[in-house]
């Protein structure tokens, strides 16, 4: 399986790339790869500014399609991932954790889509996407609608609610300099602006 990367976001409410920020001493984007390393066959980076990443010596691609928030993103990793199932996740998620993304993974062969449920809502930036939803994924782009939940209907989903218990929130993201703050507090450090 290969696992992505979506790190294509405008970073416009924090000001700075949510990727590069540091929490427990390291960045976001490093700790993701770090567990990435331990469960996928290949990794993938996807974003608007691939020079930003270069240095990491992993695949860093562009949009094929500009302009297109996180379904364009999905829909360009599956275009390059090699393997029939892909699993994809935002780059600002300072807390996922492997336990919880084996978890998910596991039951990838029977469904188009295997998403968690948690605390009442859906997770499709921590998901599995099958290359099955490419053209249908391609025609939405291309068409310019980009409602990631639109899609459940038109695929075999599987929602997963029973998500192993985590010390910390394993789907949460960071938005906001208020949310970096909450994160830094989670993880037992501090906040210095």
């Amino acid at each position: 399986m290969t696992g992505v990367i979506l790190a294509g976001g405008r970073n416009s409410r924090i000001g700075q790339n949510k990727a590069f920020l540091e929490i427990g001493g390291k960045m976001i984007i490093e700790r993701t790869i770090e567990i990435y390393k331990k469960i996928f066959d290949e990794i993938l980076i996807i974003t608007n500014t691939p020079e930003d990443y270069q240095y990491l010596g992993l695949k860093v691609y562009t949009d094929l399609i500009p302009n297109r928030g996180s379904l364009g993103g999905i829909y360009t990793g599956l275009h390059y991932s090699k393997s029939d199932y892909t699993f994809f996740s935002a780059c600002d998620m300072p807390f996922l954790n492997e336990k919880v993304i084996r978890h998910i993974i596991k039951g990838a062969r029977d469904y188009d889509i295997i998403v968690p449920y948690y605390k009442h809502r859906l997770h499709p930036l921590h998901a599995v996407y099958s290359k099955r939803c490419l053209p249908i994924f391609k025609g939405m782009v291309e068409e310019n609608r980009l409602k990631i939940k639109a899609l459940f209907l038109k695929f075999r989903v599987k929602k997963i609610a029973d998500i192993p218990e985590t010390r910390l929130p394993p789907f949460s993201n960071i938005n906001t300099k208020e949310d970096y703050k909450q994160a830094i507090k989670l993880q037992g450090g501090n906040y210095y602006d």
